[in-house]
């Protein structure tokens, strides 16, 4: 895979939330702000300033390229601090932001293991954790990138390659999460059901009958 084929690292994240969101966003170039997602963009811009800090036998990246092409994925990293381990050697550490708390799924995770996955391949080195930090509590969250975790990382990006090489979009399918997607007014889950033609006929129908023209 070449670096023009790579797709985001970010989309990762939309694939596990919802399919039909991910196609939509990466496949339709769809995209709507709403106070999750400005919230999410502040909180991101405070740690991809790219400012770069060493203090003592830390050091700390923001804003790092980052891509696999085992993978076929690529993006930049909020910060990932690099711990000295040995006189000449820094084992990386990925911090991911996220607004909000920890969540019921593995999306965040997942996303961040692939940063790991990215870091190993790039610099020939091992990367056994890194850290969620959530901005609505304010603390971070380890994880550990166990056997589980990458799998799970290698069969989502795996998804993700073949969703984006299908080129279709997923019907919609509404469910309690869509109340928090900013796509929420593009995506339509709660669609009448039936195509096109059926909703203009039933909509035609009910015009007459009330005696619009």
């Amino acid at each position: 895979m070449t670096e023009d084929d790579l797709l985001p690292l970010s989309a990762l994240q939309h694939l596990l939330f919802c399919e039909r969101q991910c196609a939509l966003i990466h496949l339709e170039q769809v995209w709507v702000e709403n106070s999750l997602t400005v919230e999410g963009r502040h909180l991101h811009e405070q740690a991809d300033s790219g400012v770069q800090e060493s203090r003592g036998d830390l050091r700390i990246a923001r804003a790092l390229p980052l891509r696999s092409l085992r993978l076929g994925l690529s993006g930049r990293s909020d910060v990932v601090e690099f711990h000295r381990i040995g006189e000449s050697s820094w084992r990386p550490f990925p911090v991911e932001y996220k607004r909000g708390r920890p969540k019921s799924h593995r999306a965040d995770e997942v996303q961040l293991c692939a940063q790991a996955l990215c870091l190993e391949e790039m610099l020939e080195t091992s990367v056994p954790a890194g850290a969620l930090f959530y901005g609505q509590t304010r603390r971070r969250l380890d994880v550990a990138f166990d056997a589980e975790l990458r799998l799970l990382t290698e069969e989502t990006a795996d998804r993700l390659q073949r969703l984006i090489a299908s080129g279709i979009t997923p019907a919609p399918v509404h469910e309690p999460k869509c109340d928090q997607c900013s796509l929420l007014p593009v995506c339509m889950p709660a669609a009448p059901a039936g195509s096109a033609r059926q909703y203009l006929d039933r909509f035609l129908r009910a015009a007459q009958q009330a005696g619009v023209d």
